[in-house]
């Protein structure tokens, strides 16, 4: 992963709203949500909820598809997990013990 798309994800993730609806997308991994539960849920306009998830779409995390007259909005694991992976690459200065849970936790979620 490169540093470039690394910020642009942070970015994305550095806004209350956004960081809100990346969260309940994850949760609701791998099915996703149509973006009127989405608005209900996180509790934002369904104008403000658009823009969230265009700027968490152009950065990687979130992608969408339709089914029928709904289009379903859903967490990108595996650039979640890239992300959380590319932050914790040289960490600790080799001491597992620190860091291993959480890179377990980041590779196990690449595999759902």
């Amino acid at each position: 992963m490169e540093s470039t798309r690394t910020i642009e994800q942070l970015s994305a993730l550095a806004h209350a709203g956004r960081l809100s609806v990346f969260r309940l997308l994850v949760r609701a991994a791998p099915g996703g949500l149509p973006a009127g539960d989405i608005a209900r849920q996180v509790g934002i306009p369904p104008n403000t909820l658009s823009a969230q998830l265009t700027i968490l779409n152009h950065a990687g995390l979130v992608h969408h598809r339709r089914e029928g007259r709904s289009i379903i909005h859903s967490a990108d694991t595996g650039a979640m997990s890239a992300l959380i992976l590319y932050l914790m690459d040289d960490c600790c200065s080799g001491r597992p013990e620190i860091c291993g849970p959480v890179l377990k936790a980041a590779h196990d979620a690449a595999c759902c």
